[in-house]
């Protein structure tokens, strides 16, 4: 049986982990989730290594929501060079999921990326798990995660 770490925080103002579990329900079996929320993003990191660590998790998501003050894309920046850190440190797959408070015009298309952001992450991380062809498949192929694809340059 695997385990998929899902860390998120209390600051995002979506309920981003909630999607993620969501996701990965729908996707299959023959796995367990654990979930740790923690306040904000700089707290994700350990987080995660916590999950790999302690909680022998196979692959772990980090969701969160900085705001759009510059403080927070500085805070962001950290976070997730602390989540590199983490990967690097444990030889797993952590999967930053950060949706920006200003990536979104209104609150109700936040509230769709947020969701949509960690439902396709949640795939990502499936596949990562179960079917890595998967995503051998769709290399080149200008995948995005929230919004549209970009697409291939060339077809």
């Amino acid at each position: 049986m695997k385990l998929i770490g899902i860390a998120d925080t209390t600051f995002a103002r979506v309920d981003m982990g909630g999607a993620a579990v969501d996701e990965l329900k729908a996707r299959g079996t023959g796995f367990k989730i654990v979930r740790y929320t923690v306040p904000g993003i700089k707290d994700l990191p350990v987080a995660c290594k916590k999950l790999i660590v302690e909680q022998k998790c196979d692959i772990v998501m980090a969701l969160g929501m900085p705001g759009p003050k510059d403080k927070d894309k500085n805070c962001a920046h950290e976070a997730s060079t602390g989540l590199i850190a983490a990967q690097l440190m444990t030889d797993h797959h952590i999967i930053e999921v950060f949706v920006h408070e200003d990536e979104a015009s209104d609150a109700r298309t936040l509230d769709w990326l947020a969701k949509q952001r960690a439902r396709e992450h949640a795939r990502n991380a499936y596949d990562l798990l179960f079917r890595p062809e998967v995503l051998s498949r769709n290399a080149g192929k200008g995948l995005r995660q929230g919004y549209e694809d970009a697409g291939p340059i060339r077809e």
